[in-house]
This record gives structure tokens, sequence and C-alpha cells, in this order.
């Protein structure tokens, strides 16, 4: 019981931070900005990295973006760099889906440590602030509903692998993971996005659908590679830092693989629209 409240507190000081930060710019890239130090910390702690370079790099990558797009927002260079990021990190992420079905260890040899802290992790953050920043003004209604997308499929995938779960989703790497899981969250998620369409007036429910299917897909794909390497480093949780809920990384891990695939998804409704 004594676990269970402990874990409740830090889960809703998280929540809270989070969704007070949404309605404020400054305060939405200051919070994402020390979330991403903390992640950056226990991170290389998995991948066995002791150089400082990746804080510098984060900084300047997550920095540079976010109040080069707030001071310029109309600037041609930054939807033009935003772009190649955009591209770079998602050939990243499609190297460590191709890693996570391999029953092979995810190779980290020197250079590929500092590709993952810049193109996994460090742009992971970068695009977590686009959403937030899309179409040239601030819509933190998008990044809102887009947490709120993880978290119920994250609680749902949870209640329904725990009650009908029987099939492993990927049992070397996450043996609790259910086929049944999955499905139950990507359900769960789908329904919600009616909810969310419908609330806050941002997006028509057909793009909020489709937006929720990337979310479930990516953000348990996320979860996945980031179980995977744990496992690699032989911990359980990335860090300490929530108790009763391991590390910042462990709350984080989703919406930062998914993030890029959402804010692909924003740019492909706006030039179609």
């Amino acid at each position: 019981m004594k676990e269970l409240g402990t874990r409740a507190l830090s889960g809703l000081l998280y929540a809270s931070l989070l969704v007070v930060a949404l309605f404020w710019q400054h305060a939405l890239i200051t919070l994402f900005y020390f979330f991403g130090i903390i992640c950056m910390i226990e991170f290389k702690k998995l991948i066995h990295l002791k150089s400082f370079s990746p804080y510098l790099i984060f900084t300047f990558l997550y920095l540079g973006f976010a109040y080069w797009s707030l001071l310029s927002p109309s600037t041609t260079g930054v939807d033009e760099a935003c772009q190649i990021l955009l591209v770079l990190t998602i050939f990243v992420q499609l190297i460590l889906i191709k890693d996570l079905f391999s029953e092979k260890t995810i190779p980290l040899f020197s250079a590929k440590r500092f590709i993952l802290t810049t193109f996994y992790l460090s742009s992971g953050f970068v695009f977590i602030n686009a959403i937030a920043n899309f179409d040239q003004k601030f819509t933190p209604l998008l990044l809102f509903g887009s947490f709120l997308l993880v978290w119920i499929n994250d609680t749902f995938a949870y209640l329904v692998g725990k009650n009908f779960g029987k099939q492993k989703l990927f049992p070397k790497i996450s043996p609790k993971k259910t086929v049944e899981g999955f499905l139950g969250g990507l359900f769960f998620s789908c329904v919600a996005s009616y909810f969310i369409a419908h609330y806050t007036e941002t997006l028509s429910f057909t793009n909020w659908l489709i937006l929720s299917i990337i979310i479930s897909v990516f953000g348990t794909l996320g979860d996945l590679i980031e179980s995977k390497f744990k496992r690699q480093a032989n911990v359980k949780d990335s860090g300490v830092i929530m108790p009763g809920h391991g590390g910042l990384m462990d709350r984080l891990d989703s919406i930062i693989f998914a993030a890029p695939f959402i804010f692909l998804f924003l740019r492909l409704v706006h030039y179609v629209s």
C-alpha cells in the first residue's frame, strides 16, 4: 500500500508539472530542457557513454530549435533545418526498430552511441517541443492530446494485458507485454481520440484517430526499444528519480520515440489542407 501511494504521488507530481507547463510556452521549453538533461543522464548510463559532449549537443539542438522557431517563426531556414533533422531522426529510429526485431543485442560501437544520443534522444525532445509550436504558433493542446493518448494507451495496455493477455508480444525483451494488451491500448486510444478532437478543437476526429494509431504503434515500439537497452545494461529501470516508477526516461520513452512521427503526420496534414 505504501509503495502504491508513493507511486501515485510521484506520478501526480510529474503529470501536474507537465500539464501546468503545457500552457506557458517558456515554461514548457524550460521543463523539457531539464527533462531532456535527466533522460540524457539515464540513457548515457544504459549505453555506457561517459562523454560530456551529448549534453552540449542536446543543448544546442533543443534550445536552438526552440528559440529559433520562437523568435523567427516565419524564417525558411528553421523549416529546412527541421526537415533535415526529421529525416535523419526517422532514419535512425528505423534502424532501432530493425535492431528490435533482431535477436542479437543492439550494437553500440562508439559512433553509434553519439548517433543515438543525438538523433534518438536529443531530436526526440526537439520534436516534442515542435509539436507544441506547430504551424508557427503555440499549440499546446496538440501536445497535451498526444500525451493523453500515450497515457491512455499505456494504462489500458497494462489493464487489458494483465487481465486478458495470453500471447506475448516480445517475450525476450518485455515478458509482461502481450498482443492483447497492445490491441487494448490501441482500441481505447482510438476511442479517446474522438473526445480529444471534440474538446480540444485542434484537429478533426479523423486526424486524431490516425494520431492515436501512430502513437500506440510507435509509442509501444519506443517502450520496447528502451526495454532492450535496459536488458542489455542488465537494469530494471533507467533511473530512480521517480519513486515507484523508475527513471524519467521510463515515463517518456514512448513520446520521445513517437514525437518525430507525430510531427511528420502534422506536416502532411498541413500541406494537404
